[in-house]
């Protein structure tokens, strides 16, 4: 307010009328809407209610000495408390009452909950699902993996979707000689496969020992292709020759036992044929493939071929070898088969030695392992010579493990 001058009246701007107005007395805090309508961490506490009437003789004296000097100000004032007193009735913090009350215990903090939305949670559809089947051929050594479908996949790209394919691994001694793929399927997060994936050289002892691990997996052009979920299948869960059909939530990625897999770690496998023909008086000896070779190349793979000898050969003239076959750890050979001229009485006294190599351009090709079938073998080469000397004329398949020794063989091309 400016101060007027002499014989002239006071005037009050705009500013200084509206603070008059608004703040006529003392400034008091406001209250905050929390006051009156304070949270319980699980409910009412279990006194809440309302503030229990005083007795008519103990409220009246306060009140009929009190009725006499109440002024406008004051009886403002004492609404003000009265519904502080009313609300605080049900707050953390009560006023004295006028009885004794029993003691409240403290509120427990709330308890954190599982965040079910996250992909961290323990819900198994976090990952997707995955449906698919196996088959353990016991006649042909085979085990067939039929991958079907997965649904509601985690998303993996910019766009929301992904881009999923499914590999296997036989466990112990996860290598590419034993992965397995099926086709990339772009842009969808409920692929559609119904591929059939076939392991061969798959023996009983494989089927108590060994776990199938079946991942799934986003490939990307650009970058590393992303890992989504996994589940692992233990063989022994299987019965042969009868199809099982399993739908099993994806679950995050587990360890693998490396030292598991050195101890178990093998050469590979060989599937040979044997038939001593009588038309044409001799050995027929056949290559017909090779499964979960050791990988001999920098770039993960090998070249290999096999060469065969009739032992113990005098004359040199039994090495026989198939072509080569380029960058694969699981070559298929179905060559026509080797033919060692001898008499059917005279096998006894032979042995066959089969050996697998990867082939390398300008220098050494190097050993990958190999197998000796005859009368002085064990185990199953036994039984495969034994089988062929018995049944004349008729074809023998056997699977056999590969070994790094010959013994009395030279290790060389």
């Amino acid at each position: 307010m400016t101060l007027p001058r002499r014989g002239e009246k006071a005037t009050i701007s705009i500013q200084e009328h509206m603070a008059i107005d608004v703040c006529p007395g003392p400034i008091r805090p406001i209250k905050q809407i929390s006051d009156y309508f304070p949270r319980f961490p699980r409910g009412l506490p279990p006194d809440a209610g309302p503030r229990a009437a005083a007795p008519p003789d103990a409220s009246a004296r306060p009140a009929a000495a009190s009725a006499g000097r109440r002024s406008p100000s004051d009886g403002a004032r004492e609404d003000d408390e009265d519904v502080d007193q009313l609300f605080g009735a049900y707050g953390s913090s009560p006023g004295p009452s006028p009885g004794p009350s029993p003691a409240r215990p403290p509120a427990k903090p709330p308890e954190d909950e599982p965040d079910a939305d996250g992909y961290e949670s323990d819900d198994c559809t976090a990952l997707g699902t995955l449906d698919f089947s196996l088959l353990y051929d016991q006649e042909n050594n085979a085990l067939h993996c039929t991958i079907t479908k997965a649904k509601g996949l985690k998303p993996m790209d910019h766009n929301g979707l992904a881009d999923p394919y499914v590999k296997l691994h036989l466990l112990p001694g996860a290598s590419k000689a034993n992965k397995l793929r099926t086709k990339t399927l772009r842009n969808t997060l409920n692929p559609t496969w119904n591929e059939t994936l076939t392991y061969y050289g798959i023996t009983d002892e494989d089927m108590i020992r060994k776990t199938l691990r079946i991942s799934v997996c986003d490939e990307d052009k650009f970058r590393h292709n992303e890992f989504i979920g996994e589940t692992r299948v233990p063989l022994k869960k299987l019965k042969a020759n009868h199809t099982k059909t399993f739908s099993i939530c994806l679950e995050k990625q587990l360890p693998v036992d490396k030292t598991e897999d050195k101890s178990l770690e093998e050469r590979g496998r060989i599937l040979i044929s044997l038939k001593y023909s009588s038309q044409k008086q001799g050995l027929l000896v056949g290559i017909v493939r090779c499964a979960h070779l050791a990988a001999m190349d920098a770039n993960g793979y090998s070249d290999p071929y096999v060469k065969t000898y009739l032992r113990p050969d005098v004359d040199k003239k039994s090495k026989h070898k198939t072509a080569v076959k380029k960058k694969t750890l699981n070559p298929e050979f179905n060559e026509q088969e080797f033919c060692y001229e001898i008499k059917h009485g005279d096998l006894a006294k032979k042995s066959l030695e089969v050996t697998v190599w990867d082939y390398d351009i300008g220098k050494s090709n190097d050993f990958i392992g190999g197998v000796v079938l005859g009368i002085n073998a064990k185990g199953e080469r036994l039984k495969h010579w034994f089988d062929c000397l018995k049944n004349k004329d008729k074809r023998i398949e056997r699977w056999h493990t590969l070994t790094s020794e010959l013994p009395g063989a030279v290790l060389s091309d």
